[in-house]
C-alpha cells in the first residue's frame, strides 16, 4: 500500500483563497494562519511529533507535508490550551495524557511486533497497527487498562479529521465555499449555488 501524492477532486480549478478578500479581517487572519509556517511544537517532543505525523498520515490517508504540519500544530496547540475538553468518559485520562501516552504505546506495539519504531515501519505495517487500534484488537498489554484502544482512536480521529477539513487547500478540493461572513449565502435552495461557489463542472 502506498499513498498517491496526486489529488482527486471534482473542482480542479477552484481555489478558496481567491475569495479571501471577501472575508472580514479576523476571519482572514485565522484561515491564512493554517497555511503556515508553524512554530515548533510546545507540548510534543521531536520524537512524539515524528510519530504523530505518521499516525496522522494513516488516518487522513494524505502525505502532503503542509497539511500534516497544520494538523500537528493544531493538536499541539490544543494540548497546551487553557480551554478544557467538551466532555470525557469516566475513567478516561485527560486528552493531553491520552494522546501523549497513546503515541508512546503505539510505538511500543510497533517495536514488539516488528522490532522497529512506528516511524520506521512500512506504510502497510503502520496501517495494520492503526486499523487494529480502531477495532481494539492490538495485543493486550497493561497500558490499555489506562489508555483504552477504541477511545484513543476516537480521540485521534476526532481531532485529526477536524483539523484536516479546516485546511483551505482541502476546502478547495471538496468544493467548500469557506466562511460566509460578511457576504453570506444567497441561493440556498437545493441545487442552486452562488456565482462564487464551486461547481462540479470544473469551473
Amino acid at each position: 500500500m502506498s499513498w498517491d501524492e496526486s489529488v482527486i477532486t471534482h473542482y480542479p480549478n477552484y481555489n478558496i483563497l481567491n475569495l479571501a478578500d471577501e472575508w472580514d479581517s479576523y476571519t482572514k487572519e485565522i484561515v491564512l494562519k493554517r497555511l503556515g509556517p508553524f512554530s515548533a511544537p510546545e507540548y510534543f517532543s521531536e520524537w512524539e511529533t515524528s510519530t504523530l505525523k505518521a499516525i496522522v498520515k494513516n488516518i487522513v490517508f494524505d502525505n502532503r507535508d503542509n497539511i500534516i504540519d497544520w494538523i500537528v500544530f493544531h493538536l499541539d496547540s490544543k494540548m497546551t490550551s487553557e480551554i478544557g475538553e467538551n466532555q470525557r468518559k469516566i475513567g478516561i485520562p485527560p486528552e493531553d495524557v491520552l494522546v501523549r501516552e497513546g503515541i508512546s504505546v503505539i510505538d511500543r506495539i510497533a517495536r514488539s511486533k516488528f522490532a522497529k519504531s512506528f516511524t520506521d515501519l512500512e506504510e502497510d505495517e503502520q496501517f495494520k497497527i492503526i486499523s487494529s487500534l480502531q477495532l481494539g484488537q492490538l495485543p493486550p498489554i497493561r497500558e490499555w487498562s489506562r489508555i483504552p484502544q477504541k477511545d484513543l482512536f476516537s480521540k485521534f480521529l476526532l481531532e485529526i479529521v477536524a483539523a484536516y477539513y479546516s485546511h483551505p487547500e482541502v476546502w478547495s478540493e471538496i468544493g467548500y465555499g469557506g466562511p460566509a461572513y460578511p457576504r453570506g449565502y444567497v441561493r440556498t435552495e437545493y441545487g442552486l449555488t452562488d456565482p462564487w461557489e464551486a461547481r462540479g463542472d470544473g469551473k
